[in-house]
């Protein structure tokens, strides 16, 4: 694990341990247990199209601050009504300005399936986003252990969530594969190649037309990061894409409808060139 990598999940290790002392473990499932089911990620995505799942993002370490984004609920709606298949929501405190209670406001306001995107280290973090309604949550395969993934892929399969497995080497996806295997998660795996490299943070626009050869068939391929643009889109559509995971462009739109409605068209029709 590179440096920045290691940092923000030891500090997302620490942020756990102060909440379970507040919270056990034990009571934040019977929450999580109690709260309504959401609705299911696979259901939501498209098949035949691309895909849009639309981020709310205040910031990111590459390009500090971003969008104030005072009403997190009301760009999700926006998002929605702009035809985005999910909404992801960045709840990590320190480098992105997200919160739990971002992640909250959005599960109330709209009816699609709203994934939590932070650095997932701990099952406890996985039941603090069922607790808020969450229908998916992201796991960084680069920031896990094979053992400690398919232990979380599990967890989230009992809190009857979904994960997006984020990849960015051909290894990556080939342990985000076995990792579903070990869970005995029989679905269709999510697995992502983000773009964007956790060492440099810079963005590789090649990096998933090299890594979606070694998705298998029947996974859903999501790009992530350097999707800014309609354009964007069709692109990664012709390399084989399912969907894409995008955030910076919509949420700093001045019509984030319109942003996302250019995308979700692009979808439809890349999908169309695609065959």
């Amino acid at each position: 694990m590179n440096g920045f990598l290691a940092q923000v999940c030891a500090a997302a290790r620490r942020r756990v341990d102060a909440v379970a002392a507040q919270e056990p473990l034990a009571a934040l499932r019977r929450r999580g247990e109690a709260t309504s089911v959401p609705p299911a990620l696979l259901d939501a995505l498209r098949p035949g199209d691309v895909s849009v799942i639309a981020e709310v993002k205040r910031s990111s370490p590459s390009r500090g601050a971003l969008a104030d984004i005072a009403d997190p609920a009301g760009l999700a709606q926006a998002y929605a009504s702009g035809g985005a298949a999910a909404i992801s929501v960045l709840t990590e405190p320190e480098h992105f300005r997200g919160s739990l209670d971002d992640l909250q406001a959005v599960v109330a306001a709209v009816g699609a399936p709203v994934l939590r995107k932070d650095f997932v280290v701990d099952e406890y973090q996985v039941w603090e986003a069922r607790a808020a309604g969450a229908a998916a949550i992201l796991l960084i395969v680069a920031a896990l252990e094979q053992d400690e993934l398919a232990a979380l892929l599990e967890c989230v399969q009992a809190a009857g969530m979904a994960a997006l497995l984020e990849t960015h080497d051909e290894l990556e996806v080939t342990r985000a594969v076995g990792a579903y295997e070990a869970a005995g998660i029989t679905g269709r795996p999510v697995i992502g190649v983000n773009a964007r490299d956790m060492t440099t943070l810079e963005v590789d626009p090649h990096r998933f037309e090299a890594l979606r050869p070694a998705i298998p068939d029947g996974a859903v391929a999501v790009a992530e990061s350097g999707v800014r643009s309609a354009e964007d889109v069709r692109r990664v559509a012709g390399l084989g894409a399912d969907a894409v995971l995008v955030g910076e462009s919509v949420a700093t739109a001045a019509d984030p409808a319109a942003a996302v409605a250019a995308m979700v068209a692009a979808g439809q029709h890349g999908a169309e060139v695609r065959g």
